[in-house]
C-alpha cells in the first residue's frame, strides 16, 4: 500500500492538534484504612480479640468454629462500593493450621459483592482479587470470616489494600482524522467521509485501492464547526467512484482513513448477524454452538434447573419489594410461566415495553420484505437458528420466540383484583410490565447459573398496549404460516386492548427501579393507544379500532410530535410505529395519501438536520441520549420508508449516508458494531459477554451493537473519564459503561430493520 506509513504518521500529528481529550478524573485513593496495622488496631475489630505482631493482625481461632461471624476480622468503618465499578483487594495471610477462610464485602440485605475463598497455609501468602460489585452498597465493610478451622489456629493477616480502578491514564481514542464507514459503501450509493481539520483552506483528498494505486481525487468541502463533536470539519464526497473492491483508503490533510470496501453485497453478512443477535439473547433455550460458534454455546437459562429459580412459575413481587417499587403493598395470588423471550439488554430481565418495539421492528422488516419481493433473504432456512427448515420464514420464527413470552405476561382471566393507588382494580387481561431478578447479578453471569428470585412486576397500561400491538402484528404476519398461532395472538391482542381501555391510567412508576432491573416508566400512554389501535385496525379492519385511531390526538399531530423528531422514536414514544405501518400496510383507510405525506414530511425534517451546516457527520440527530445509536437508526427507518413510498433517490441517499455513523463515520472513528470495521466496539456491557472481566467468557458476537455516545453518561467509567466531553464523543468502550456501551434488543431491532433495508439497495 503506497505511502500509508507516512500518511499515518502525519495523521497522528493532525489528530493531536485537532482533537484534544479533556483531562480525566484521577484514580481513587486507598479505601482500607490502616491496612498495614502501623497504627495498631485502629479501624479494625475482631472476634475473638487479636493483637498486632510484626505488622500482622493475629487472632487465635478456636477449634471447630463454624463458618459465619463467630470468628472474624473486619473493618470497623463502612465505605461505599459502587455498582459496576472495579476494585482490587490485596492482602497477605497465614495460619498455623492450613484451612480456607472466606473474604467478603457484605452489605445486608444484599448478597456480598466480594465473596472470595482464601486457602491459608503456614507460610504467609499474598492474595489478590479483582471484582466488580453487582449491587450498590453504601454501607459495605471488608470482612475476613475465620470460622471453620479443623483445629485451634492462629491466623495472621496484613498488608490489606483495596482500591478502585485507576483510570487516570485513559484518553479518548479519536482514530484517524479522516472518518469513514469502515465496513464500506455501496457502488450505487453515497460515499461521504469527514475530515477533522484546523484549517478552512481548501484540502485535497485522494482515494487509493488496496494495491496503493490512486483511483480518484478531489477537494474537501469545508463545513466549519460540527456542533455535536466540537470539531472543525470538512466533508469528502467520492460518490461518483463505483469500482468494487476491498482495502480502499482515503488520504487528506496528511491523514489516512481506516480501510473500507465498495461492494454490492456490503450488508449481506451484517443483515444475518444483526438478526442472529436475537437468537443469542434468547431465554429458556440452550444456545447451540453448532449454529453460532462453540464459544457462544450455553445451557438454557431460567428454566427452573438449580441454581435457577427460573421463569416456569414466577410469583409477583414480594411485599417488601413492592413497598419500595410502588410505595404500597402490591402483589398477586398466581404464578405465571413466562419462559421464552429475549433477555432485554446487558441484564437478564425481560420487559414487555422493550420487547414490544423489538418484536415489532422484526415484523415490520418481514412485512417490508414481503412487499418488495425480497423474502428470500428472510425466508425459511435463511438464518442459523433451531427453527430453520420448518416451513416458516426464519425472521418470523425469531419474532415468535418473543411474542410467546409477551403473551405469557398477560394477567389470567378472572384474576382477583390487585392494588393500585389504594384501590383494588380488576387487572385481568392486562400485561405485567416486566420480569427480572430481585437483585442484580454480577458481570459475568451465565443465565443458567443465576440464583436470584425472579419476580413479576405490576401490570401497566403501557405494557398492555404493547402486547396488543405486537400480538396484532403477529396475528397478521402469521396468518399464512401458522393459523393456530395467528388466532391465538389475535385473541390475546383483543383481550389486552379491551383491558387497556378499561384501565387507561395504570402507569409504570419511576420508583420501580434498581431492584435487579430498570424502571421503564411511562407517564403518557396516548402514543401506545395510537399504535395499538393502528395495529388492531390493520389486522382486523374493525371500525372500533379505526374510530379509536382517528380520534387519537397523534393522528392529527404535527410530524415532529408524531415521529418524535429529531430525537427519534423509541420504546417510550411509539406513535411513529403506527404511522409507518398505516403508510405501508394495505388498508381501506380513507386518508392514506395524507398519512404517506406525513412520513415524507418527517423525512424532510430529518434531511434538514442532516444538511445543516453544523452537522459534519451526516447523522440524523441533534442530541445524544442514552442509546443514541438506536435513535439515529430509528430516524433512518423513517427516511428509508419515505424512499420506499416515493422512490425518491434523495431519501435513499440520505438514509444510506446516515447509516455510516454507526460504522465509523463519527467523531471518534468508532464502529459501534462488533466484528464490523477496524476500530469496532470490544467490551459491551453484558452479563453474557463480559470478557473484559473474565476471559473465560466470549466477547459479544458479530452484529452486537453498543448504545453509543451519551451526552448525559453516568456510570463508573463514564463518571471518571467523560467529564466535559462533547456530546458525540461521550463514549467509553468499557464493559462497565452501561450508559454508553450496553447492548439492548430494541437497539438491535433498529439495526436489523435498517441493515435489512440497506442490503436491498
Amino acid at each position: 500500500m503506497k505511502s500509508t506509513k507516512v500518511a499515518a504518521a502525519a495523521a497522528s500529528i493532525a489528530i493531536a492538534a485537532a482533537q484534544v481529550s479533556p483531562p480525566p478524573i484521577p484514580g481513587s485513593p486507598q479505601i482500607i484504612q490502616n491496612g498495614n496495622f502501623a497504627n495498631g488496631t485502629i479501624g479494625w475489630q475482631s472476634s475473638p480479640a487479636g493483637s498486632v505482631k510484626n505488622g500482622l493482625y493475629c487472632i487465635d481461632v478456636p477449634a471447630g468454629s463454624p463458618p459465619g461471624n463467630s470468628s472474624y476480622l473486619r473493618t470497623s468503618y463502612l465505605f461505599l462500593e459502587t455498582k459496576n465499578d472495579v476494585y482490587t483487594l490485596n492482602f497477605t495471610a497465614s495460619s498455623s493450621v492450613g484451612y480456607d477462610i472466606l473474604v467478603q464485602t457484605p452489605d445486608a440485605p444484599l448478597d456480598p459483592n466480594l465473596n472470595m475463598t482464601a486457602a491459608l497455609t503456614t507460610s504467609p501468602y499474598p492474595f489478590s482479587m479483582t471484582f466488580s460489585p453487582a449491587n450498590q452498597a453504601p454501607n459495605a465493610s471488608l470482612e475476613f470470616d475465620l470460622g471453620g478451622s479443623p483445629a485451634a489456629a492462629t491466623v495472621c493477616i496484613g498488608d490489606v489494600s483495596m482500591k478502585r480502578i485507576d483510570r487516570s491514564s485513559w484518553r479518548q481514542d479519536y482514530g484517524p482524522a479522516v472518518k469513514v464507514n469502515q465496513l464500506g459503501y455501496l457502488p450505487t450509493g453515497p460515499k461521504v467521509a469527514t475530515l477533522v481539520t484546523n484549517s478552512s483552506a481548501s484540502t485535497g483528498w485522494t482515494l487509493y485501492n488496496a494495491a496503493g494505486d490512486a483511483c480518484a481525487s478531489g477537494q474537501a468541502q469545508y463545513r466549519g464547526l460540527d456542533a455535536a463533536s466540537n470539531q472543525t470539519v470538512s466533508t469528502i464526497d467520492f460518490s461518483s467512484f463505483s469500482t468494487t473492491g476491498d482495502g480502499y483508503i482515503l488520504t487528506a490533510g496528511g491523514s489516512t482513513s481506516l480501510p473500507f470496501s465498495i461492494s454490492s453485497t456490503l450488508y449481506n453478512d451484517l443483515r444475518q448477524d444483526s438478526l442472529r443477535f436475537f437468537y443469542q439473547q434468547r431465554s429458556g433455550i440452550a444456545i447451540d454452538g453448532n449454529l453460532v460458534g462453540q464459544q457462544y454455546a450455553r445451557a438454557a437459562g431460567h428454566v427452573q434447573v438449580p441454581p435457577n429459580k427460573g421463569d416456569v412459575a414466577v410469583p409477583c413481587q414480594a411485599v417488601h419489594d413492592s413497598l419500595i417499587a410502588y410505595l404500597e403493598p402490591w402483589t398477586c395470588n398466581y404464578t405465571l410461566d413466562v419462559t421464552q423471550g429475549w433477555y432485554d439488554a446487558g441484564d437478564q430481565g425481560k420487559y414487555v415495553v422493550n420487547g414490544g418495539i423489538s418484536a415489532a421492528q422484526l415484523l415490520m422488516e418481514y412485512e417490508r420484505s414481503a412487499r418488495v419481493n425480497a423474502t428470500n433473504k428472510l425466508g425459511d432456512g435463511s438464518l442459523r437458528i433451531p427453527e430453520r427448515n420448518n416451513g416458516i420464514p426464519d425472521i418470523l420464527d425469531e419474532a415468535q420466540w418473543e411474542l410467546q413470552f409477551l403473551i405469557k405476561m398477560q394477567v389470567p382471566a378472572n384474576s382477583a383484583p390487585q392494588l393500585f393507588n389504594g384501590s383494588m382494580i380488576d387487572m385481568s387481561g392486562m400485561a405485567h410490565l416486566k420480569v427480572h431478578d430481585n437483585q442484580w447479578t454480577p458481570l459475568p453471569t451465565d443465565p443458567s447459573q443465576d440464583p436470584k428470585r425472579r419476580e413479576l412486576h405490576r401490570p401497566s397500561t403501557s405494557a398492555t398496549l404493547n402486547l396488543a400491538a405486537a400480538a396484532a402484528m403477529g396475528a397478521r404476519a402469521f396468518a399464512q404460516w401458522d393459523a393456530e398461532f395467528a388466532a391465538k395472538a389475535l385473541a390475546v391482542a383483543k383481550t389486552a386492548y379491551a383491558a387497556a381501555q378499561r384501565n387507561p391510567t395504570i402507569l409504570a412508576p419511576g420508583t420501580d427501579w434498581d431492584l435487579g432491573g430498570g424502571a421503564y416508566s411511562d407517564d403518557d400512554v396516548s402514543d401506545e393507544f395510537y399504535w395499538a389501535a393502528v395495529e388492531m385496525y390493520l389486522t382486523t379492519g374493525g371500525k372500533q379500532y379505526l374510530d379509536d385511531l382517528t380520534s387519537n390526538p397523534y393522528h392529527t399531530a404535527n410530524v415532529t410530535t408524531l415521529f418524535t423528531l429529531p430525537s427519534g422514536f423509541g420504546w417510550s414514544s411509539v406513535a411513529a410505529l403506527g404511522q409507518l405501518d398505516l403508510a405501508t400496510v394495505p388498508s381501506n383507510i380513507s386518508n392514506h395519501s395524507a398519512i404517506v405525506q406525513s412520513v415524507v414530511d418527517a423525512a424532510d425534517v430529518l434531511l434538514a438536520v442532516q444538511q445543516n451546516s453544523s452537522n459534519g457527520y451526516g447523522v440524523f440527530l441533534t442530541e445524544y441520549p442514552w442509546g443514541s445509536n438506536s435513535n439515529n437508526l430509528n430516524n433512518i427507518q423513517i427516511v428509508a420508508t419515505a424512499a420506499d413510498l416515493t422512490n425518491n433517490s434523495t431519501y435513499r441517499s440520505a438514509a444510506l449516508e446516515a447509516l455510516d455513523y454507526v460504522l465509523g463515520r463519527n467523531a471518534i472513528s468508532q464502529s459501534y458494531i462488533r466484528g464490523y470495521g477496524t476500530k469496532d466496539t470490544q467490551n459491551v456491557h453484558s452479563r453474557l459477554y463480559a470478557h473484559e472481566l473474565d476471559n473465560r467468557v466470549p466477547q459479544a458476537p458479530p452484529g452486537a451493537m453498543g448504545g453509543g455516545a451519551n451526552q448525559a453518561a453516568s456510570d463508573p467509567p463514564a463518571d471518571d473519564v467523560l467529564q466535559g466531553c462533547a456530546p458525540m464523543t461521550c463514549y467509553v468502550d468499557d464493559v462497565n459503561s452501561y450508559s454508553t456501551n450496553e447492548v439492548a434488543i430494541n437497539w438491535g431491532s433498529a439495526l436489523a430493520w435498517v441493515v435489512g433495508w440497506a442490503d436491498g439497495q
